[in-house]
């Protein structure tokens, strides 16, 4: 019998993708989709949905029991801005939820583990011009301290027990499909709800603060392309390093108006903008482009045209 994919954490702005992409190339019964409330429609009305605490270990493995799960993509987490605003909550749900599969995992109830980890894992003492794999990482936000400790736990998990758990460092991602979800990258989600809603938006984060980005196809290519790699090409458990493009908001500002030409924004950082100064601006992903051929399709051009023409063929706007 075909073992099931349970993706925890579905109703978000990766997961949702997952569970469509995931649907779709495996059939609707062999993706169990769950999260802590039923917040996106479409995830819960198109296949199999349940209400799952990612902090139960027994939810968890009931789930994997009930459904003969053999591989789990673990994308429930409190992101950047919300973590700093619920420091506690955040270590809870992002530490006991790895800790949850990886036991499990050792248990032999799973086979194969997605995590995902975050550029968060760097910080200011991280060189920020092309970031290598291995470097210095001093994160100074919770969300980054939770992500760069499940790092180590993955590739002790791995190194000790043998846990194929596999998992890539996303920069910003960029979504049509879903709302922003509390990351300081996400202005360049709103950027594009604002200009064609309102002609007019006020950015949280400096002109001229450049960072990693990616168009969530890319993303989504990029999960199932190392989910999907032999395990002999994986040769990092820790974490990937991953990068489709880097810019400022000053620059998809202009890129935006090339197609909006009245548009227009007021800068004026928050909070997250001290986030957005401790990360890298560019990304140097060659080992994943060496070990399992990473590539990316989308550029700053290709996904302002698609977010924009995707955004009013849609009813969101």
């Amino acid at each position: 019998m075909q073992r099931k994919t349970l993706i925890i954490g579905a109703c978000g702005q990766i997961g949702s993708e997952l569970v469509r992409i995931l649907r779709a190339q495996q059939g609707t019964d062999n993706i169990i989709a769950t999260d802590i409330k039923a917040s996106n429609r479409e995830v819960v009305d198109s296949g199999i949905f349940e209400i799952l605490d990612a902090k139960s270990r027994e939810e968890i493995r009931s789930a994997i029991e009930r459904h003969n799960i053999g591989t789990v993509y673990l994308m429930a987490a409190l992101l950047s801005a919300k973590a700093e605003q619920y420091p506690e909550k955040a270590w809870r749900l992002n530490m006991s939820s790895l800790f949850n599969v990886l036991e499990l995992a050792r248990e032999g109830l799973i086979n194969r583990i997605f995590w995902p980890s975050s550029i968060a894992v760097f910080g200011p003492t991280t060189p920020k011009v092309n970031t290598p794999q291995h470097t210095i990482m001093e994160p100074t936000t919770v969300y980054g301290i939770t992500k760069q400790v499940g790092e180590r736990w993955c590739d002790y998990y791995f190194s000790r027990y043998g846990v194929d758990i596999r998992s890539i460092r996303y920069p910003g991602i960029i979504s049509w499909r879903t709302a922003p979800g509390g990351g300081t990258t996400d202005y360049a989600v709103e950027i594009f709800h604002e200009a064609l809603e309102k002609g007019h938006y006020n950015c949280f984060l400096s002109e001229d603060t450049r960072l990693p980005m990616m168009f969530m196809d890319d993303a989504i290519k990029a999960t199932l392309d190392i989910m999907n790699a032999p395990s002999e090409d994986v040769l990092i458990r820790s974490s990937y390093n991953l990068e489709g493009v880097s810019f400022s908001p000053g620059e998809l500002v202009a890129s935006i108006q090339e197609h909006l030409p009245e548009f227009t924004v007021e800068y004026n950082p928050d909070f997250r903008q001290a986030i957005a100064d401790s990360w890298p601006n560019s990304i140097d992903d060659t080992p994943a482009r060496e070990h399992w051929g990473w590539d990316h399709n989308f550029n700053l051009k290709d996904i302002t045209a698609e977010m924009l023409t995707k955004l009013r063929q849609s009813s969101m706007i």
